[in-house]
């Protein structure tokens, strides 16, 4: 410190001798060894009121007084600098965990679109944040039979997303012949009633198509309802059956019901970033999202998927304010 001190004086002299531009770049390299050095603002002000009523000692009192007041000015400046800069370090450092979790999840949590005769399947999964809530899951039953499920956690961020992770590993754990929708859930819900935080619950709609009957099963753990798009009367119908959240108790009961799909019907299975979609004039009424799917409804099960999104993303102005899941299942 005494040779800083030193230096910083000698400085100072040369400064004030001429005044030019030289003299002030040297002082301005200079001030790196205070960094270097971590040296704090106020400790940098007592340097500089040292250094002045040296080479000024006939510098009056009231001079000095006021260095006494900047630096005790600097202490606290310094102290909310110091505090500044570690939740900079510390939100820096959380971002990237942020990142790489994600991309851990999207590996864990990337559903691939299954191929099923007689069957077209589309789905957008979209996240509001960094990390998603939502899960979509396919899976093929033999030749015959295909599975999807869309969950979502009530709740966000790491937490909802490590749950996500903790439902992908049970749904890859059932038994074939356990995947009738009303089983699967009393499966999954036993897991997330015994592994999950009581303030932390999750719905999940499950469905399975059976090509051969034609038929559409599915079960609801308090989740959205799906919808049922009928290619000869040109009509919505809901898809709803009762069940619990998972994880609000260990026993739960869920009904199962079914429906027969015909060329051109289709299901969208959704969550509430796609059903409770508010905008500046409030929530969005479900029968524009019926409009939407019915505008496309001689297209693709991925371009309905897509084309759905594109419109409610524009409705908020491309900013998602809850994750974004959509799941489209269509009768070729």
């Amino acid at each position: 410190m005494m040779d800083l001190q030193k230096q910083y004086q000698e400085l100072l002299e040369k400064y004030l001798e001429n005044l030019d531009e030289k003299n002030l770049y040297f002082a301005q390299q200079f001030s790196r060894k205070f960094i270097e050095q971590e040296i704090a603002p106020e400790d940098v002000v007592s340097l500089h009121k040292d250094a002045v009523m040296h080479i000024f000692p006939e510098l009056r009192e009231e001079v000095a007084t006021t260095h006494d007041f900047l630096i005790e000015m600097m202490i606290h400046y310094g102290l909310a600098l110091r505090e500044h800069q570690s939740l900079i370090k510390k939100r820096e450092e959380l971002h990237m965990e942020m990142e790489v979790a994600a991309n851990v999840q999207e590996k864990l949590m990337n559903a691939t679109r299954p191929n099923m005769d007689g069957l077209d399947i589309g789905y957008v999964s979209e996240a509001a944040k960094t990390m998603s809530g939502d899960y979509i899951y396919f899976a093929e039953h033999g030749q015959k039979k295909l599975s999807v499920a869309v969950a979502d956690v009530i709740g966000k961020g790491i937490p909802a997303a490590l749950c996500m992770s903790m439902i992908k590993f049970g749904m890859d754990s059932i038994d074939e012949n356990e995947s009738v929708p009303s089983e699967v859930l009393k499966i999954i819900n036993r897991i997330v009633e015994k592994s999950v935080d009581n303030s932390m619950f999750i719905s999940m709609y499950y469905g399975m198509y059976n090509v051969e009957d034609q038929h559409f099963t599915y079960a609801s753990a308090g989740h959205e309802p799906a919808l049922l798009y009928c290619a000869k009367t040109k009509k919505f119908e809901q898809l709803d059956a009762r069940g619990l959240l998972l994880g609000v108790k260990r026993e739960v009961e869920y009904e199962e019901q079914r429906v027969q799909l015909h060329s051109g019907d289709f299901v969208a299975i959704m969550t509430d970033g796609v059903t409770e979609i508010r905008t500046e004039d409030g929530f969005l009424d479900s029968s524009i999202i019926e409009q939407l799917l019915y505008e496309v409804s001689d297209q693709s099960a991925q371009q309905m998927a897509d084309h759905l999104f594109k419109e409610l993303s524009q409705l908020q102005n491309f900013r998602l304010h809850d994750d974004f899941t959509v799941a489209i299942m269509k009768k070729n």
